[in-house]
C-alpha cells in the first residue's frame, strides 16, 4: 500500500498511537483500545479502560482531545445498571482529562467489554516514539508492575482488599501528568507498559536498534503481594504468552528465580511510562515526579551498546 506523505507514525512499527499530520504545527493522534472487566466494581472498571485507553497518546506525547465509547454488552445476562456505571466511571475520567466524549457505538455480545477510540493532537515534530534511546542514557518506570498477577489471583478470591485498592487506584491514575514532565524535560524514547510486560516493552525500544538496555531487577517497582502469587504460579495466561514470545531476547548476567522472571513479563493495564532520559536530567526528573504525586518513579536501567536488539539483566 502506498504510503501516504502525512503519515508521520502508522501499523508498521509497534508504537502506541498513530499519528496524522494536519498541518506544519498540529498532527492527529489516534489509538483504540477495549477489554473485559478486570475488577469488581464497574464504576472503576469504567475509570481504568479510560485511563489505559488515553495512555497511549500521553506516551506518544500527545494531548487526548475526543473519545469515542466502545461497549459489548450483554444485556440478557448482566443489568443495564451495570452498564450505566462503567459509563459513569469512563466520563469522570475523560472529564478529569479534559477530553470530551463525541459518541460512541454498542453490540450485544456474550462478553462484556469497554474502552475508547481516542483522538488527541500533537505537533508533528514533537511526536515521543518508543525508539531513539540513546547509549547512556537512563531507563526511568513511572509506577509499579504486578497488576496482572494481582488481578488473576483477585478472580480466584485470594487478593487481600488493600492489595486490590492499592492496584484499582493506580490502573485508574491518569499518566498525564508524567507525560506534561517528559515533554517539558525533553526525552529521547518512551512507552506506555501495557499488555506486553515490562520486558514485552522494553524489548519493542531495542528491537532492530543500534542498542541494548540493561535492567537493574532489584531496582524495578513491584506491587505487594505480586511476588507471592507469582511464587505459587498464579499468572496469567497473556504473561506466560509475553515470556514464550520474548525470553530469546534477554540476557541474563546472573540468574534470576523463575518467579521473578515472570513478573518482569506481566501483562499490565494501564501501566506506566517507561522512557529514556540523559542521565544529567534523570535525577531532576525523579524528583519532579514525585513532588508531583508520582511517587513510585524510579531509575531500573541505562541504555548500552551491547548487547544490541536485547535486554541485558544486570
Amino acid at each position: 500500500m502506498k504510503k501516504n506523505p502525512n503519515l508521520i507514525v502508522g501499523f508498521d512499527g509497534a508504537e502506541d498511537a498513530g499519528v496524522y499530520k494536519l498541518t506544519d504545527d498540529i498532527a492527529i493522534v489516534q489509538t483504540v483500545d477495549y477489554f473485559p472487566p478486570i475488577v469488581d466494581d464497574p464504576y472503576d472498571f469504567g475509570e481504568i479502560a479510560v485511563a489505559n485507553a488515553l495512555s497511549d497518546i500521553y506516551a506518544m506525547g500527545g494531548t487526548p482531545l475526543t473519545a469515542l465509547n466502545i461497549v459489548s454488552f450483554p444485556r440478557k445476562k448482566i443489568s443495564i445498571d451495570v452498564l450505566r456505571k462503567i459509563l459513569e466511571g469512563g466520563l469522570n475520567k475523560l472529564e478529569e482529562a479534559e477530553a470530551t466524549l463525541v459518541g460512541g457505538h454498542s453490540i450485544e455480545d456474550e462478553e462484556l467489554k469497554y474502552g475508547l477510540a481516542v483522538t488527541g493532537i500533537i505537533h508533528p515534530d514533537k511526536v515521543i516514539r518508543n525508539k531513539g534511546a540513546k547509549v547512556g542514557e537512563i531507563i526511568i518506570l513511572t509506577k509499579p508492575i504486578g497488576t496482572g498477577i494481582i488481578n488473576t489471583a483477585l478472580k480466584a478470591g485470594m487478593a487481600s482488599k488493600e492489595i486490590i485498592k492499592m492496584i484499582t487506584n493506580s490502573m485508574k491514575e491518569l499518566n498525564r501528568k508524567a507525560s506534561e514532565i517528559i515533554q517539558e524535560t525533553g526525552v529521547s524514547s518512551a512507552t506506555d507498559v501495557t499488555g506486553f510486560g515490562l520486558l514485552g516493552h522494553l524489548y519493542e525500544m531495542v528491537c532492530d536498534e543500534d542498542i541494548g538496555m540493561m535492567i537493574f531487577p532489584e531496582k524495578v517497582p513491584i506491587f505487594p503481594e505480586t511476588d507471592k502469587f507469582a511464587k505459587m504460579g498464579i499468572i496469567p495466561a497473556g504473561s506466560h504468552s509475553n515470556k514464550e514470545a520474548r525470553k530469546a531476547f534477554v540476557v541474563m548476567e546472573k540468574k534470576i528465580e523463575p518467579y521473578f522472571f515472570d513478573i518482569l513479563f506481566d501483562a499490565q493495564t494501564s501501566g506506566g511510562l517507561l522512557f529514556t532520559i540523559s542521565k544529567e536530567k534523570a535525577t531532576g526528573v525523579i524528583e519532579r515526579m514525585k513532588t508531583e504525586g508520582i511517587e513510585h518513579a524510579t531509575i531500573i536501567g541505562e541504555v548500552i551498546p551491547e548487547p544490541k536488539g536485547k535486554i541485558f539483566i544486570k
